[in-house]
């Protein structure tokens, strides 16, 4: 049972929770970033995970491409979606059901947020001002939810495999 692991990051923190997800999923998994690399052969793979983070309101532009390209394929295969934003509760919920496609959120049996972080060295000079401006943050900031990425990783572990 092979799990495909795709993800669009800024600075990093997505791929860091990728990375965490990774390693509480079960079976073998393939870990890819799509702003590295974007074509995927989705036929060997029976789950599909797919996360990205939030940047004024929106995914990343691979994420939204690869969603809309392999739309077709993804309503075929056991769904996760993620995102990481530095959002909490219900606000992060609505920008994660905002940034995917409906016919994708409504398939998936895993939804999560995962949290997010600023690491202002990491930032060009306009995302640190919008930062400091918009959220009052002024140093490096970490709230990733672990709990959320092993909840994910239960849900995505627990599907009983249907497709493929």
């Amino acid at each position: 049972m092979k799990t495909l692991l795709v993800y669009g990051t800024k600075y990093g923190c997505t791929e860091k929770c990728a990375q965490m997800l990774k390693e509480k999923l079960s079976g073998d998994i393939d870990l890819i970033n799509l702003k590295t690399s974007s074509t995927v052969d989705l036929s060997k793979y029976n789950k599909v995970i797919i996360g990205g983070s939030i940047y004024i309101g929106q995914i990343q532009k691979e994420v939204k491409a690869f969603c809309s390209q392999n739309m077709d394929l993804l309503k075929e295969k056991n769904l996760g979606l993620f995102t990481c934003c530095m959002g909490e509760g219900q606000r992060a919920e609505e920008q994660l059901n905002a940034v995917f496609p409906k016919e994708l959120l409504d398939l998936a049996v895993a939804k999560e947020f995962f949290g997010g972080e600023f690491i202002f060295k990491k930032m060009g000079f306009i995302d640190k001002l919008i930062v400091k401006k918009v959220s009052k943050i002024t140093k490096d900031t970490t709230n990733i939810y672990e709990e959320n990425i092993s909840r994910f990783a239960e849900v995505m572990n627990n599907v009983k495999v249907e497709h493929n």
